[in-house]
């Protein structure tokens, strides 16, 4: 064991009281408790909440999908982590001006600050890492390796807690030196893990994630909701513990964050897909961890909770409602709805976006699982199925409004399609057609439901954001990959072409390819030629190819039996990795632009 925290630490966490900012969460809380701060991912800005009249002080314009944020020590200054612009904003929450702002690699999310606010921590989910930022200069001091696609993040003296998006390992970072000190690895099967919460009586950490049982193809074993419990102090034995909330109290989808109150007695916990909660005790056993209080109905995709300060009251986030809702903690009892913002998305957007996190009827039957739970936010899970027709790896959703049809197989030329899945045994809903639904490639199935179309318009509407890896433009072996890539030598882009680099459209007729993979799958039943998947954000979506077993893109390159998939056998080691250079590139421009001048026909629903 690498390094266990010494008994003057355990003694530290046993002392400390809960901060502003100790933990990440889409919702802060100032020292004082005077103020709260939300991020409203959809509407790009940041609410500041008066939280002695309940009222929205101020809505601040901050920059694209927002996510964590953080009170600076005991000050009413905020950190913000802008996901999609890659910066890091400064605020002051009392007069709502933005104070400064620091640009970072890639993809910020989890935010918290250290005891006096002089410096502030931020998890780059992609590739992973920490950065440390002066909050006075607004300038980044260092960056830490903190494994791969890191999101959760929490702090405690001189150490932070660190979770894997994809995995739900748990790492500790001292400080002092920004190095891992110790690991607690998840299941193989553990995923989306996007928050951890200390609890500051004990040596516990709590983190909420789900279980990707990727070789289950029904709703029923796919998917089930966690909160593992770490022992940051047990040096043998069962380090991690896993409470499967799907039997705690009834089953409950996509547990999305955690709170613990100042004293370290109750955990609450706020499930996206089935909008509930299960308030806890906190067990001093070492076994069961926590036992159910309450388990109370929420408003639409709740995605944050905090308790405040003094614990008499804690608030939930109703993502989807655009709603704060306050609860006493002494009865459970809701006293007040705080409307945070407008809606900033159409009726029909916003009816199809709740749709997608839906774990209830119509959309799903047994409460499992949602659209959501595999393609969060749009983006992919990391993960290759086991699905009927043979093994799947989980695509994101960017610019599949221009790269129809869908599927590897391309057996479904609109999302209305999806109809067959919500219906079939994964989802196992009634579905959102009233009667008969016509199979993928036949009949089409758009303007039978109204539901059905919002959800549709939902999923076409994600978008690109530009590669980290070309934002002062394509570097120099990324352009000599270009050029390789382009070349008749290669034949690359005789499939992957076009401003989305692929020749899977809308306007033409479907097209598949045999590129030499379909057998290395025993268990395929529709290949071997699939649907030419898009090349942008791909330095990002390992695994690669349709059953997941390239896993770098230069694996791509280089397991390529036959040169099917492309020429690439006579490449040089160099030349491989120029064409990666310039393939983590993508996209260094916006495609659609391009497309709209090519008159290239987009899906709006």
């Amino acid at each position: 064991m690498r390094h266990v925290l010494t008994t003057v630490a355990f003694l530290s966490i046993l002392c400390a009281q809960a901060l502003a900012g100790s933990s990440n969460s889409l919702m802060d809380i100032s020292f004082d408790g005077a103020l709260l701060a939300c991020s409203n991912r959809d509407s790009g800005t940041i609410s500041i909440v008066d939280l002695r009249t309940h009222k929205v002080m101020r809505e601040i314009k901050i920059g694209s999908k927002p996510e964590g944020v953080s009170f600076l020590g005991n000050s009413h200054s905020l950190a913000v982590a802008v996901y999609a612009e890659d910066r890091v904003v400064f605020l002051d929450a009392s007069n709502g001006k933005i104070i400064g702002s620091t640009d970072v690699f890639d993809e910020p999310y989890g935010v918290v600050a250290n005891r006096d606010g002089s410096k502030v921590y931020v998890t780059l989910t992609y590739p992973g890492r920490v950065v440390e930022i002066d909050s006075k200069s607004f300038t980044s001091i260092r960056e830490f390796d903190a494994g791969s696609f890191t999101r959760g993040i929490a702090i405690r003296d001189d150490s932070l807690f660190v979770t894997e998006y994809y995995t739900s390992n748990v790492h500790a970072i001292e400080i002092a030196t920004g190095k891992i000190t110790e690991s607690w690895k998840g299941s193989s099967t553990d995923n989306l893990s996007r928050q951890i919460t200390l609890n500051p009586k004990r040596n516990k950490a709590y983190t909420p994630h789900i279980r990707s049982r990727v070789s289950v193809a029904h709703g029923e074993g796919a998917v089930f909701p966690y909160i593992t419990a770490v022992d940051l102090f047990r040096a043998e034995g069962k380090r991690r513990r896993r409470i499967p909330m799907d039997s705690f109290v009834r089953t409950t989808a996509n547990p999305w964050e955690i709170s613990v109150s100042p004293d370290g007695r109750t955990l609450i916990v706020v499930f996206s897909g089935t909008n509930d909660m299960y308030v806890c005790n906190v067990i001093d056993d070492d076994y069961r961890e926590i036992t159910p209080r309450a388990t109370m109905q929420l408003g639409n995709n709740p995605r944050a909770v905090r308790v405040a300060p003094d614990g008499k009251h804690f608030y939930v986030y109703n993502a989807l409602d655009f709603t704060i809702a306050v609860y006493q903690m002494s009865n459970l009892k809701k006293v007040a709805t705080i409307k945070i913002c407008d809606n900033p998305l159409s009726d029909e957007i916003l009816l199809g976006k709740r749709m997608f996190y839906s774990a209830l009827q119509p959309m799903v039957g047994r409460r499992w699982i949602s659209c959501s739970s595999c393609h969060p936010d749009g983006e992919s899970d990391g993960r290759t199925w086991q699905n009927p027709e043979g093994l799947r790896n989980t695509p994101a959703f960017a610019g599949i409004a221009w790269t129809h049809p869908l599927h590897w197989s391309a057996d479904r030329d609109e999302v209305q399609d999806f109809e067959n899945t919500i219906r079939g045994k994964l989802m196992q809903g009634r579905g959102l057609i009233k009667g008969q639904v016509n199979r993928d490639l036949t009949a089409p199935n758009k303007g039978l439901s109204k539901s059905l179309d919002a959800l549709a318009a939902y999923n076409n509407s994600h978008r690109f954001t530009l590669s980290p890896y070309a934002k002062n433009g394509l570097s120099a072996a990324a352009k000599r990959g270009q050029t390789l890539f382009l070349s008749t030598q290669t034949k690359c882009a005789e499939c992957h072409s076009g401003p989305f680099y692929t020749d899977s459209t809308p306007r033409r007729k479907i097209i598949r390819h045999n590129v030499g993979t379909g057998n290395a799958d025993p268990s395929e039943k529709m290949g071997p030629k699939y649907d030419t998947p898009t090349l942008l954000g791909v330095y990002r979506t390992a695994p690669y190819l349709h059953h997941g077993k390239a896993k770098t893109l230069m694996d791509v390159l280089t397991n390529n039996p036959n040169d099917r998939h492309g020429k690439t056998s006579h490449l040089s080691e160099s030349q491989r990795a120029d064409m990666v250079a310039f393939l983590k590139s993508l996209p260094y421009e916006d495609p659609e632009p391009a497309a709209k001048k090519l008159n290239m026909r987009k899906v709006e629903r």
